[in-house]
């Protein structure tokens, strides 16, 4: 009970017995209620003595009118409830009077304004606001039983004190009569804090002749209550258990033996039920954790915020049955009242709230309207890359139709693109936000909500306005393992999503995402007998029911039928709603029969189930399609005809004159087709009467990669757009036009105008060849294209004709290069089978043809590159290869003749690494150089002529090596001077300023292809870079903003701070003083550690010293790199000056460092894939090297040692020579004579044994990135 002074406790009562309606002090606890946990007083206890000071009411109504006990308790309760909504009437008026009301209401109930003000911010949004109810609800609910309890025992204990107490009220209610309309007089006109108070004390003055008797009647009253309070407790715990029961209506997704249903309140949970299929699958039910026991009437109070930020009429979809027992579950029962109370008074609040909110600014989700996304001008863009267009279709997702006839808007998807393409306007607009290709879609009813997810690592779901194009809610971490998402559905009015993984286990998941809730609202994982789901969708007409599908089994499904029905492609819900429908490719339907209990039913009596009724014979063509619109049933088949059927079944109309391909999707417009005029030309149906048959138009999607505009009225067919269907691997950009040759493996080429992006040609090729390459020449006349089979062919660039009288055949392999000499006079191929073939211009007959001149096999692994350059010396064209063996090979092509391919030298690149792509470094200085790229993140330039490597240089470092680089090409010649590389990976495509340097500022990336990107190719005026994507059979094209790109570079620093930034801790940190000190200790020991003479402190060391100071900050290069080093220190500045240099030093020491290191240090990936590649599998499954073959290795293998080297190195490692103890000047040991290596070293060494005991190295534990070794 309430723990105040009694005084207190019967001024209160008297003040609510004088006044007669409770509301003032009922709406400011019921306020501290919702506030919760501000204020010194319990609320439930608050709110137990506001209901013990009603039943004393209805005690002293009942001495009054014995018989009429409880009617007149009716009327009180009546007559407190419209003063209470008088009073919140002229609460509303503006949210200052609100707040000067509250005020008022803390003098009375003691309660502070803080407390009033937590209760607001406690409120403020609307899942807090329903869980506060919630409290409030359950707390009220237990009040009033307790009160009832109470009051009962009152009445037997209380006989002795009835007369006195009942005197008490009459006299406070002949003397509160003036301060109740003093009170409410206060109410309606403001208020201020000192009326109120004015108010208090004249009722107390009034109440003080009555406070000795109340003060009688109360201590009995109490000292009853006391005794009684824990049997009233327990008796509405009782009573509460048995109403929530009563009343609970689960919501779950279960399975039985051909079953997987939704029913009753949306949503609670999914539950499976055993059966003889599924077995006990309750270790797999996941649900969320919700209040069961409020009703569905009490979601009516707490009306859901849609995305656009209007509330939504609380209009549910049920069936009947389910309605009318809501209806049941609405009639009002004793002392509901008090709920209503509560609830309006909520409502009073979350006004309130909604007009403190309508001062913001509007959101433009909100704001934005239909053909708002086209009108946004996306001409300027603050980013180096931002995509402008997007070539292709995916195919395999379906098409929709999103706009009305005045807008022929179409929404489709390209790789990890959402696109909306206005036909009418030429126009896209791009939804990007998903780090992996959209693996699958669906929209809402009015085509407003847009949901995409998609596979791979960190995996999203994203609902998107088609409006604004905004994305409204991204659901992260949606599937475990970053399996991804394989189907996905939407309902109707667009509250709940409904997911399947892609999983091995899959899982079906309930998302109430207009919560903006990252957790579902239920789950269930699916057993691998059902087969694996891709396919869902929604009831129409009820959002507890959805169904899937797999392509063995059916809907809801555990059993099947005794014969053979067929794969199950789609299925749906009949027009009548108690039937699903399911399409077979052998064009058969199952109908099933929905069963449900009823809904005064037990749980004990049966769930929802299915089972089939009928198999129906439909067509010969096997259902691709399966959809309703309007009155029909809509099928797709194989054969590209569009079949319409009525409930029944009864064919009513079809479309097959217009030989299509296989359907993939059919899409209905959502404007309703207008009434039939004399000018309308609807066909005629199939009944006897041959009435017109009249239906929305529609867009059509096949399984080749078009799709179709039928238009209804007229029976137009039209054709939108055709893509390729198969992957696309290669793509060439016109020399001096704005055209674009696009190659598929489905055997076709499409040339396309990317200004007006406007299709302009194309050539379909016999079946069986795929187009892998696509070059033009220099003057823009051919098109060279290598097939999959070997086959080249010269094409004309403007026709797509044959250039030469056939095509030439001399491989059997892909050919994945093919390249043009600057001047067109040869042409150079390379495949699969790493042979490079020549074909040259010869003149016969006046005429000149293309021969063929000979092919060498001259790389052991993949050609990466083939590319022209030209002679300084006489202007001829050179050719070079370059193999994923590491090796440079270039031809003479002046010496090569028929069927000889000579060879005029062969470099090795690299050591470790292996080469990816190259080009010709633009002439910014003096010295020509070959830019190649290798798989170890690096930028080697070459000299042109000796191949000598210049320079290393750390690459864009992009999650993946550089695959394909390309010059971006100047307009002026005032641009030479400042030239840009546009490069791509496997799944980006970038910016790089020039000249290279090593600068992580100077590049910067996007994502262009999750899956995998498979060319690259430029625009000829260097504004547009376009990548294909491969298997996602689409093409991108990129604006190209160099300014953002200066912009970022400026904000990283000039001179040596971005390097700082590359090193542990920056220039202040331990590692670069360390450093320091090695750099500047290298001095002293270069001029001796003994010596006397006067110390030369320089900025530069020799030259000679760089290997020992990068040893000792813990690189440990080859001899090779160390060559490179001294390389590029000696000749970096010859061409200019003619000099050669001896020293280095400390900013040029600190570049060559950050340049030749490992760009993310020794990791223990790169040891094992040594031991993987040396090494055998042992009996434990471990790969190892014997001792014996270890020491062979380091002695005859790479740079080997010699026998005193490799016994030196080991007596240092195992401590019997001091650490660094060689480099010393003056210093010698013969412990490395001693050593006995058979017994120092294992018999097996593993990478773990090398790297930790040999080695002495530590292996750091990170579980997102590989191993990382390091010195102790």
């Amino acid at each position: 009970m309430l723990k105040i002074s009694l005084k207190e406790t019967l001024q209160r009562r008297m003040s609510d017995a004088e006044e007669n309606p409770p509301e003032e002090t009922q709406k400011g606890r019921g306020t501290e209620m919702k506030g919760g946990g501000g204020g010194e007083e319990d609320p439930n206890d608050l709110m137990a003595d506001n209901m013990q000071q009603e039943s004393e009411e209805e005690d002293t109504l009942a001495g009054k009118q014995s018989q009429e006990e409880e009617a007149a308790g009716e009327e009180t309760e009546e007559q407190a409830q419209e003063a209470y909504e008088e009073e919140e009437v002229a609460g509303e008026e503006t949210e200052e009077q609100a707040q000067e009301a509250y005020k008022e209401e803390e003098a009375a109930g003691e309660e502070t304004e803080e407390q009033v003000e937590e209760a607001y911010e406690e409120e403020e949004t609307e899942e807090q606001a329903q869980e506060a109810y919630k409290e409030e609800e359950v707390a009220g609910e237990e009040t009033e039983e307790q009160a009832q309890e109470a009051y009962e025992e009152e009445e037997a204990a209380g006989e002795e004190t009835e007369e006195q107490t009942q005197e008490a009220y009459k006299e406070e209610e002949v003397a509160g009569e003036e301060t109740e309309e003093q009170v409410e007089e206060a109410y309606e006109e403001e208020e201020t804090e000192e009326q109120a108070q004015e108010a208090y004390e004249e009722e107390e003055a009034a109440g003080e002749e009555t406070e000795e008797q109340a003060q009688a009647a109360a201590e009995e009253v109490e000292a009853e209550e006391e005794i009684m309070e824990e049997q009233a407790r327990a008796a509405a715990e009782e009573e509460e258990a048995a109403r929530a029961q009563e009343d609970m209506r689960l919501e779950r997704l279960m399975f039985t033996d051909s079953l997987l249903a939704v029913s009753a309140a949306f949503p609670h949970s999914l539950q499976p039920k055993r059966s003889r299929f599924s077995g006990d699958l309750s270790s797999q039910f996941e649900s969320l954790d919700l209040d069961q026991s409020r009703s569905d009437k009490s979601w009516s109070s707490y009306p859901e915020k849609l995305p656009s930020g209007e509330i939504e009429e609380t209009t549910s979809q049920k069936p009947e049955d389910e309605r009318e027992q809501e209806q049941r579950v609405q009639e009002p029962r004793k002392g509901e009242w008090r709920k209503k109370r509560r609830v309006s008074y909520f409502k009073h609040e979350k006004k309130a709230f909604q007009s403190k909110a309508k001062v913001r600014k509007e959101s433009l989700v909100s704001t934005t309207k239909e053909d708002g996304l086209f009108k946004k001008d996306d001409s300027a863009s603050v980013y180096p890359l931002s995509m402008t267009w997007s070539f292709g279709w995916n195919s395999s997702l379906p098409v929709y139709y999103i706009r009305g006839e005045t807008q022929r808007v179409l929404l489709y998807v390209c790789a990890h693109t959402v696109v909306i393409y206005d036909v009418f306007k030429n126009d896209q607009r791009h939804l990007q936000g998903h780090p992996n290709a959209i693996s699958c879609l669906c929209i809402s009813e009015d085509r407003r909500w847009i949901a995409t997810a998609d596979k791979g690592p960190d995996c999203l779901i994203i609902i998107w306005d088609s409006f604004s194009g905004i994305p409204v809610h991204t659901i992260f971490d949606s599937c475990p393992k970053d399996s991804g998402i394989r189907a996905i559905a939407i309902t109707r009015d667009a509250k709940y999503l409904a997911t399947i993984s892609d999983a091995e286990v899959q899982q079906i998941c309930i998302w109430k995402w207009t919560l903006a809730v990252e957790k579902p609202a239920c789950t269930l994982d699916l057993n691998k007998e059902y087969g694996f789901q891709n396919y869902l969708t929604f009831n129409p007409t009820n959002n507890k029911e959805l169904v899937s599908n797999s392509k063995t089994q059916a809907i809801y499904y555990s059993w099947t039928f005794n014969k053979l029905v067929g794969k199950f492609s789609q299925s749906v819900f009949h027009l009548n709603l108690t039937q699903l429908l399911s399409a077979t490719m052998e064009g058969k339907l199952v109908v099933w029969d929905i069963h449900r209990p009823p809904p005064a039913a037990s749980s004990h009596s049966g769930f929802p189930h299915i089972k089939p009724c009928k198999l129906v014979h439909l067509q010969k063509e096997g259902i691709t399609v399966l959809t309703t619109v309007d009155s029909y049933i809509v099928t797709g088949d194989i054969k590209g005809n569009i079949k319409f059927y009525d409930h029944t079944l009864s064919i009513v109309n079809w479309y097959s004159q217009f030989k299509l391909s296989a359907i993939r999707t059919l899409s209905f417009s959502k404007i309703p087709p207008a009434s039939p005029t004399e000018k309308s030309d609807y066909p005629p149906d199939c009944t006897l009467k041959g009435d017109s048959f009249i239906v929305r138009n529609f867009i059509i999607g096949t399984f080749d990669a078009t799709v179709y505009h039928l238009t209804t009225d007229g029976t137009r067919l039209e054709k939108l757009f055709v893509e390729p269907k198969d992957a696309i691997c290669a793509i060439a950009c016109h020399p001096y036009q704005p055209l674009i040759a696009i190659g598929s493996l489905c055997g076709m080429i499409k040339v396309w105008d990317y200004n007006k992006k406007k299709y302009i040609f194309s050539r379909v090729f016999e079946k069986g060849l795929g187009v892998q390459s696509l070059t033009y020449n220099p003057e823009g006349a051919l098109l060279g294209a290598g097939f999959t089979e070997g086959t080249v062919y010269i094409l004309d660039a403007m026709s797509l004709e044959n250039g030469s009288p056939q095509p030439f055949k001399y491989s059997r392999t892909n050919v994945t290069h093919i390249s043009f000499s600057h001047d067109s006079q040869y042409m150079a191929t390379a495949d699969v089978s790493f042979t490079v073939a020549v074909y040259k211009v010869v003149v016969k007959n006046g005429h000149r043809i293309w021969e063929y001149l000979a092919r060498l096999r001259s790389h052991r692994k993949s050609i990466q590159n083939l590319l022209f350059g030209v002679h300084l010396d006489n202007n001829e064209p050179r050719l070079l290869s370059l193999g994923k063996d590491r090796l440079l090979i270039e031809y003479n092509l002046l010496r090569s003749y028929k069927d000889h391919l000579e060879v005029l030298d062969i470099h090795r690149t690299d050591q470790g690494f292996y080469p990816t792509c190259m080009i010709w470094y633009p002439p910014l200085t003096r010295e020509q150089f070959l830019l190649i790229c290798t798989s170890g993140y690096k930028v080697k330039l070459f000299n042109s002529t000796t191949k000598m490597c210049r320079k290393t240089l750390l690459g864009p470092t992009f999650g993946s090596p550089i695959e394909h680089i390309q010059l971006l090409p100047v307009r002026t010649t005032s641009e030479l001077q400042k030239r840009y590389l546009v490069f791509m990976n496997r799944d980006k495509v970038g910016l790089q300023i020039l000249p290279v340097d090593g600068n992580p500022h100077k590049t910067t990336a996007i994502v262009c292809h999750p899956e995998g990107a498979a060319g690259m190719t430029l625009s000829y005026d260097g504004c547009y870079a376009f990548t294909a994507g491969g298997a996602d059979r689409s093409v991108v094209q990129w604006k190209i903003n160099l300014s953002a790109l200066e912009a970022a570079v400026s904000l990283g620093g000039e001179d040596l701070t971005p390097f700082y930034g590359l090193v542990t801790g920056g220039r202040e940190g331990k590692f670069y003083r360390e450093l320091e000190d090695y750099f500047y200790y290298s001095q002293l020991r270069s001029q001796g550690i003994d010596t006397m003479e006067t110390r030369e402190v320089s900025e530069h060391i020799c030259l000679s010293e760089l290997p020992f100071v990068m040893r000792a900050i813990g690189f440990y290069p080859s001899e090779e790199k160390i060559e490179d080093m001294f390389n590029e220190v000696k000749f970096g500045e010859y061409v200019e000056t003619g000099k050669i240099a001896d020293k280095i030093n400390l900013p040029d020491f600190l570049k060559i460092y950050i340049n030749h290191r490992p760009p993310f240090g020794n990791t223990m990936s790169g040891i094992q894939h040594s031991f993987d590649v040396l090494g055998f599998t042992n009996s434990e499954g471990k790969k190892v090297i014997q001792r014996d073959d270890f020491l062979k290795l380091l002695l005859t293998k790479g740079e080997h040692m010699t026998q005193e080297e490799m016994s030196d190195c080991f007596a240092t490692l195992f401590g019997l020579n001091p650490e660094g103890w060689k480099s010393e000047p003056a210093t010698f040991s013969f412990k490395g004579s001693e050593i006995c290596l058979e017994e120092e070293l294992p018999k097996e060494i593993t990478a773990e044994i090398f790297t930790t005991e040999i080695l002495g190295l530590t292996i750091s534990e990170d579980s997102e990135q590989d191993h990382t070794v390091s010195g102790v």
